[in-house]
């Protein structure tokens, strides 16, 4: 019984050493606002930016997956809930679009390896991002092509939500990259869709269901 304690206790806090350094700085400032609000006697309103503090740093926490996916699986670029496998505009594509809770992890990773091509950025509204309509959100289009071939696309498109509203892309473009390698990342609820070509691949997660980062197979190379 000591040792499942133990166990609990460790697996509760061991993503505090994944925070990303901009969550140590946000979850700083909180705890300074908090200081500040118990030294002039407000433990409520201090109590409250201490939790905002915590949750700042939880919200940034990267951790590691080194998982290495064989040559025909895509990987899952971001953790969340399927919204929908859709065609959606382009009859040639099959769009997988995923939704992140605050509470999910929000670093997005690279689908396959080979090249990255163009990256598009567009401005757009601030819906919430399991709202049907959010595709039409400020949004940021990765261009990912697996060994660099035009034909195997496995683009990511990060897509805020109504919290922060603030997309960071950690790659650029024309350049060689990993499988798993971290994208970059969307503050504070968002969406992440994956634009596949609808011939070449066999999607088999599902509608509904629950998705890990760089741990997920998200469809097959046929």
């Amino acid at each position: 019984m000591i040792k499942d304690i133990v166990r609990t206790l460790t697996n509760s806090v061991n993503w505090i050493g994944t925070v990303l350094p901009l969550g140590l700085k946000f979850a700083a400032a909180g705890m300074l606002i908090a200081a500040v609000l118990f030294y002039f006697d407000c433990p409520k309103t201090g109590f409250l930016f201490v939790i905002i503090g915590c949750f700042c740093a939880y919200f940034f926490r990267d951790p590691n997956r080194n998982v290495e996916f064989a040559d025909d699986e895509i990987a899952c670029p971001a953790d969340g809930t399927v919204l929908s496998i859709d065609p959606e505009e382009d009859p040639n594509s099959i769009v997988i679009r995923i939704f992140l809770s605050i509470f999910d992890i929000h670093v997005q990773r690279s689908t396959v390896q080979g090249k990255t091509g163009d990256i598009f950025y567009h401005k757009g509204t601030f819906l919430f991002a399991d709202n049907p309509d959010a595709v039409n959100n400020e949004r940021n289009l990765i261009q990912l092509f697996k060994d660099g071939d035009p034909q195997k696309f496995a683009h990511v498109e990060q897509i805020t939500g109504a919290i922060a509203r603030r997309i960071e892309c950690w790659v650029h473009p024309h350049e060689d990259i990993k499988q798993n390698r971290r994208l970059g990342l969307v503050r504070f609820g968002s969406q992440v869709a994956v634009y596949l070509p609808k011939d070449k691949v066999r999607v088999i997660v599902k509608k509904g269901q629950k998705v890990q980062g760089g741990i997920t197979v998200l469809a097959l190379w046929k």
